[in-house]
């Protein structure tokens, strides 16, 4: 093996390795500093009671429910219009429009996850409130409209790179049997890309829960459990921003770091899943 070619291997491996290394310290970091408060509390009431310090209850069941009602509320909203969006780029226009369009989507994912919260604050929220005349217009509803547009960039390119891995072989044999374009997709294309579509899924739905931006400034970040997309949510990174400022000794900054843990436990599960289904044998 050329020098070249072991030094890069070396490179790569020691750059993984690293990287597997600090994603674990960090795990380890938010651990040893949650010690003191699962020594006093079970974790499972922590994981299951109200946010209430005023009480003593420091519970974070209301975030973890706001996290995902939040998270899996835009993916059913992105999914509809990335799966669109990808099969217009590489199915019913390759050419012209289609890169058109593909060009757009990969610019919007350089805009600042921040444009996103004050188009949401200044233009979605208000438009939401007049709608449905209910509360404040920061909703679930609102935080969720506002972060599957911010994912669906994520979900296009992903599902647009499936479709174009599908061997052309088999499209042409579709072209030779009369089929058209409806048949082409349900028959070869998806049967051929549903993983790399699923992986995309995934992989959005990680970067939904683990947005801050968005949820902090449009979900109205209320400790309450939501009844309705229209009620006001907190998720567990807006509630780790907002109670960073308080004392270190505290027993609210403690409990920031079961807030890490689990958010981490739960974007780490669909990682592992994509990873998983990425290496399953066809």
């Amino acid at each position: 093996m050329p020098f070249k070619e072991k030094l890069a291997r070396s490179l790569f491996f020691l750059a993984a390795v690293l990287s597997a290394a600090v994603t674990l310290a960090v795990l380890g970091f938010m651990i040893a500093l949650s010690l003191p408060v699962l020594k006093k509390a079970a974790l499972w009431d922590i994981l299951s009671a109200p946010w209430s310090p005023d009480h003593g209850q420091f519970g974070i069941l209301a975030m973890i429910v706001g996290t995902l009602c939040i998270a899996l509320f835009s993916l059913c909203i992105s999914f509809p219009l990335s799966l669109g969006c990808a099969l217009f780029i590489e199915v019913t226009r390759p050419g012209g429009p289609g890169k058109v369009l593909k060009k757009i989507v990969q610019l919007m994912t350089a805009i600042p996850t921040v444009i996103y919260g004050f188009v949401g604050v200044f233009l979605l929220v208000p438009i939401v409130r007049e709608i449905f005349v209910y509360g404040s217009g920061m909703s679930i509803l609102s935080a969720s409209l506002m972060l599957g547009l911010l994912i669906s960039p994520t979900m296009i390119l992903f599902f647009s790179q499936s479709f174009a891995r599908v061997p052309q072989s088999d499209l042409n044999a579709v072209d030779a049997l009369g089929g058209n374009t409806v048949q082409k997709l349900w028959y070869v294309m998806l049967p051929h890309a549903w993983r790399g579509i699923l992986t995309g899924i995934i992989l959005s739905f990680g970067r939904a829960m683990g947005d801050t931006l968005i949820a902090l400034m449009i979900s109205g970040n209320s400790i309450a459990l939501p009844s309705s997309v229209l009620d006001s949510a907190r998720t567990l990174t807006a509630h780790i921003a907002l109670i960073i400022a308080a004392d270190f000794d505290s027993i609210e900054f403690k409990i920031l770091f079961i807030c890490g843990i689990t958010l981490y436990g739960m974007t780490s599960c669909g990682i592992l899943l994509a990873r998983g289904l990425d290496r399953k044998p066809r």
